[in-house]
């Protein structure tokens, strides 16, 4: 049964540092290797979770790369995903079975894509192409004269190349140079290295103001005159607060009403998911989108267990989680800028706490870490509420993004 299974994801990047998709497999609660039958729950969950009936797909552009066994190929779930955002990645040694080849040409012509891993291109080739819409290749950094010709030999079909592992961002600009599509790696939790630039740039600087003000409950009239040294910052609340519908039908011209209308709690909330996509230092869009669904999955994690303003205090947690790095600060220095509850700070320096668990399980889920089950049972936390919270957090990511 999928129940005692967890959901770790892994981020796909484009060539231009984006993010493409994900690819999510299954994680057995004692260890083992997930059965065939556990395999074909996960395209079960992930499609009753992210494509609403009323909404459609709750990621939007994004693709999922699912862990697949040969079984998944004939599930009736399948047809519950949208083909152009689903990808089933299969060992080649499945294609060494007739029936499979067929079941993956059968799959591929209802526009769902096939990623095959674990292939020697030099040796096969075209011979995927009836077969693959995907193929992973790995990327080793040695001898890339060699990997040149074998991935320019590939480019001829119409398969697509996804680099795997791809650690540093050298070997990022490597693979993009070679000319592969896609890029799966640690990437989502590195900087980007550029321009140095440490520390708060002038648009951080007023948000850490207006954060530390809401917490000091201090009065509108005071919030708005911030603002108003930010044009960028008000156009971007006054944009938020009419697009979120909040103004009841009718546009909310005045940074006072709209600070009203939005209420303390969620204005703050507002200002921690600003901060992180404010930042120039250490940029990179998997960085700042990676800190957006920690802070929501620690958040929603906690929700069952926890009152509501300390479910909120795990968004703050999951998001601030990732400032070090997006800002180019060591974390004491990030702490230093803003007086955080003290729990807060016991889950951020340590993990420590009571928040410190529901962060590090947030943090888990995105690692393909063995620790997600064990994390989940000191918390009291079934499988099954793990995931929902795991794609409902990716779902809110886009949201926000949108």
């Amino acid at each position: 049964m999928h129940r005692t299974n967890f959901i770790v994801r892994e981020p796909l990047l484009d060539p231009k540092q984006r993010v493409l998709g994900y690819e999510l497999s299954w994680q057995q609660h004692d260890g083992l290797i997930p059965s065939h039958q556990d395999m074909e729950g996960l395209v079960g969950f992930v499609a009753e979770h992210v494509n609403h009936a009323q909404h459609g797909w709750l990621l939007r552009d994004k693709i999922l790369f699912l862990d697949a066994v040969p079984a998944m190929l004939s599930t009736d779930a399948l047809h519950a995903l949208p083909p152009e955002r689903t990808v089933l990645t299969l060992d080649i040694r499945h294609l060494t079975d007739l029936d499979v080849r067929a079941a993956v040409q059968g799959v591929r012509a209802g526009g769902v894509g096939v990623a095959i891993r674990g292939c020697d291109l030099n040796l096969l080739g075209r011979n995927l192409t009836p077969y693959a819409s995907y193929v992973e290749v790995t990327f080793s950094g040695l001898d890339v004269a060699s990997q040149a010709r074998t991935y320019a030999a590939a480019k001829h079909s119409a398969m697509r190349m996804v680099g795997r592992p791809v650690a540093t961002w050298a070997d990022f600009d490597a693979c993009a140079a070679l000319g592969l599509d896609a890029f799966v790696g640690k990437l989502h939790l590195t900087p980007r290295p550029g321009k140095p630039v440490k520390g708060m740039n002038p648009t951080q600087t007023v948000i850490l103001q207006l954060m530390q003000m809401v917490q000091n409950n201090e009065d509108v009239p005071a919030l708005e005159n911030v603002l108003k040294r930010d044009p960028a910052l008000t156009y971007k609340l006054l944009r938020y607060i009419n697009t979120a519908g909040f103004g009841a039908g009718r546009e909310v011209q005045s940074l006072r009403q709209a600070i009203a209308l939005l209420g303390y709690a969620p204005l703050y909330r507002w200002l921690v998911l600003l901060l992180a996509t404010a930042s120039s230092s250490g940029y990179s869009p998997v960085l700042m989108e990676t800190a957006v669904v920690r802070g929501r999955l620690a958040e929603l994690l906690g929700q069952q267990h926890l009152d509501k303003s300390e479910a909120e205090n795990l968004f703050v947690a999951g998001m601030f989680s990732l400032l070090d790095r997006l800002l180019g600060l060591s974390m004491q220095e990030v702490l230093d800028t803003i007086q955080l509850p003290d729990e807060v700070v016991r889950a951020l320096t340590g993990r420590a706490g009571s928040y410190g668990p529901y962060l590090a399980l947030a943090e888990a889920c995105e690692l393909n870490s063995t620790l997600v089950a064990s994390l989940a049972d000191t918390l009291e936390i079934g499988a099954s509420e793990v995931n929902r919270a795991h794609l409902s957090a990716l779902a809110w990511a886009q949201s926000v993004a949108a």
